[in-house]
């Protein structure tokens, strides 16, 4: 294993979000009872929002109204080089008959179960940073 140091360097949202869609799974972050939570689920981005789907009474359905974070990252776990990519904003639930029959179309949930909710999470913050060796450029 490289010993050698690491350094962040930041992203551009662009950059941020191009990654974001890279990625088939992320973490999403919410309240619930009053503590965090976290729970892995996979996504798709739409513009710049994720989309995930869910099921009436899952702990992700605490989230819909309120701000959450996600997360995604890839990490190398030998040379500890990669990114990551975190978004804030407020989980809304999706309505409109369109965009739900065809978020249903474009994201199979991975686990058994009816999964009918459609999350949007628009975000209004997004940050991300590539971890990478201290030699040469980011």
């Amino acid at each position: 294993m490289d010993s050698a140091p690491r350094r962040l360097v930041e992203l551009t949202t662009h950059e941020s979000l191009r990654l974001l869609g890279c990625a088939s799974f992320g973490r999403i972050v919410f309240t619930a009872q009053a503590l965090p939570a976290i729970r892995p689920i996979n996504h798709i981005v739409d513009g710049d929002a994720v989309i995930v789907r869910t099921h009436l009474g899952a702990a992700t359905g605490d989230a819909v109204g309120v701000v959450v974070a996600y997360q995604v990252d890839e990490i190398d776990p030998v040379t500890h080089v990669g990114w990551s990519v975190t978004l804030t904003g407020i989980a809304r639930q999706v309505h409109d008959p369109r965009d739900v029959a065809r978020y249903q179309e474009l994201l199979r949930p991975w686990v058994n179960g009816q999964r009918d909710e459609i999350i949007r999470i628009q975000p209004e913050l997004v940050t991300g940073y590539r971890l990478t060796t201290d030699q040469g450029p980011g």
